[in-house]
């Protein structure tokens, strides 16, 4: 299969609900990881190092910040005369809702069947991997697959409708289970589906003339017995953002290099948008242990086991333990923060306490000050 010959497709605003704190003005797609970086940056470099040159994404609501953050695609190589990015707004007068991917996808049906690409590749914005699709496109050409989806094994994330499954000698799926009660590890589906676009628009027509509104649900559980759905086991390192504590635990393994070595390959980059700015200046009484830093940082405290973001400033006497300060966030003079989440902008006065725990870090709203 032909990697050019797939149109992909990206929710934005997938599971915003898990993170209302950090998703109430801003697409769960425009969250920002891992120092300088959007969670949408994954799906969209992941599609363009297997050499996609077609992606649509779907915005539903709050997609300011996600449109300032893609622009034309461009740090994607996606800002091209033919095929490229395209946003693809709610047409309808009412905010539709994100869970309703049938209705998502529906809405944007004309966007699909006027490409010209044969196949059609799904991926959620709250799903954080590195990995070579390319293997998955042969995978579902040797099997001669309906629909192949990608799935982990391990903790099963806390998402509306997530689909747990069973799976034969030959790869192929048998059984589906939707929000299915268990704390062992289990096999579920990680929202990377591969599906011929002919058979997606015959789908979504006949669920959307039904009012179905689950696609795990209305269209996989119901046709695991009629059609060939396949599941391709993701084993490269992996995240399900379903809270915030899986976004914060997320973020923090990243300070393990294994983790950062998994995530960011030298052979299939993370792109992102650039913002040029100077080197982190570091005060001559400054302290950083363990931790990660962007550019245009001023860190005259003392910083451990944290993620600082661009921009961001640490006064002298702060102290910045196990916490994300995300981009231009301030620390004010002896202030002291632990196990804490300051989205941008935020302003922590001098000789502010704040203490959280890494199971219920601490969150800071965007342009609050403390």
């Amino acid at each position: 299969m032909m990697p050019k010959n797939v149109l992909g497709i990206v929710y934005s605003n997938s599971y915003d609900a898990c993170l209302e704190a950090l998703t109430a003005r801003r697409t769960m797609g425009s969250v920002p990881f891992g120092g300088r970086y959007r969670l949408i940056d994954f799906p969209l470099s992941n599609m363009v190092n297997c050499g996609i040159t077609k992606v649509g994404v779907i915005a539903n609501s709050n997609f300011r910040s996600l449109m300032d953050h893609i622009g034309s695609g461009r740090p994607w190589d996606l800002s091209r005369k033919v095929d490229g990015l395209t946003m693809l707004p709610p047409f309808t007068p009412t905010t539709a809702d994100s869970s309703n991917r049938i209705d998502s996808l529906y809405r944007i049906m004309d966007f699909i069947s006027h490409s010209k690409q044969e196949y059609v590749l799904l991926m959620d914005a709250n799903f954080v991997c590195n990995m070579d699709l390319s293997k998955l496109f042969d995978f579902h050409s040797k099997k001669n697959a309906d629909i192949t989806m990608g799935y982990c094994y391990g903790q099963l994330p806390k998402l509306q409708n997530q689909a747990v499954i069973e799976v034969d000698g030959d790869s192929k799926i048998t059984s589906v289970g939707i929000d299915v009660k268990t704390a062992s590890d289990v096999s579920y589906i990680a929202n990377v589906v591969l599906i011929r676009k002919a058979l997606l628009e015959r789908l979504i027509g006949d669920a959307q003339s039904y009012a179905y509104t689950s696609f795990e649900k209305d269209i996989i559980q119901k046709n695991v017995n009629t059609l060939n759905i396949y599941g391709y086991k993701i084993e490269e390192w992996n995240c399900t953002i379903d809270s915030m504590n899986t976004y914060f635990a997320a973020n923090m393994e990243l300070l393990e290099k294994s983790a950062r070595k998994a995530l960011f390959k030298s052979d299939s980059p993370v792109y992102t948008k650039v913002r040029d700015d100077m080197p982190v200046v570091y005060g001559v009484s400054s302290s950083c242990k363990n931790s990660l830093i962007a550019d245009g940082c001023l860190i005259e405290g003392t910083v451990k086991n944290s993620i600082i973001f661009r921009g961001a400033r640490v006064a002298k006497g702060a102290v910045v333990e196990n916490s994300i300060l995300m981009q231009d966030a301030f620390v004010g003079e002896d202030a002291k923060l632990n196990c804490v989440v300051m989205d941008k902008n935020t302003v922590i006065t001098p000789k502010k306490v704040l203490s959280g725990d890494k199971n219920y870090p601490l969150f800071v709203g965007k342009e609050i000050v403390i």
